[in-house]
């Protein structure tokens, strides 16, 4: 599988007043990964649209497991497990210096082509062709 990790900072505007970040910002965390990972992959968010395709997320999951607060630094792993008929990415984030889980999730998105509006159905080659590179 692909996957890429990327190493986050917890910024004091990201916590609440206890110093506990908001549970909001962590989908911005995994934002993060997946534009890395998709830039990994040589498909990120411009690659995506010059090739006619926007893939919006249509599902996100997320368990907490603990928090983190201002100052602690997070590693975020996305990982790429489906792609033949949407993109599902699964996502670990840990503290980066324990290790320990602090949070899992997914999110799957699906191809639409651009001029038309419709999803498509398998997903567009030009996912599958960029994966199996990179994977080489």
């Amino acid at each position: 599988m692909v996957e890429h990790e990327v190493e986050i900072e917890i910024p004091f505007h990201d916590v609440d007043m206890l110093r506990v970040t908001w549970h909001g910002h962590y989908v911005r965390y995994l934002e993060i990964a997946r534009s890395a990972l998709l830039e990994r992959i040589d498909y990120g968010y411009t690659a995506m649209s010059e090739s006619g395709f926007a893939w919006p997320v249509t599902d996100l999951r997320m368990r907490y497991a603990q928090s983190c607060g201002f100052g602690d630094r997070i590693r975020v792993r996305a990982r790429i497990v489906e792609w033949e008929f949407r993109l599902k990415i699964v996502y670990l984030i840990t503290d980066a210096s324990s290790g320990a889980r602090i949070t899992r999730a997914s999110t799957v998105q699906v191809a639409v082509a651009m001029a038309t509006g419709e999803m498509c159905y398998p997903t567009p080659p030009v996912l599958a062709q960029r994966i199996a590179a990179a994977q080489s």
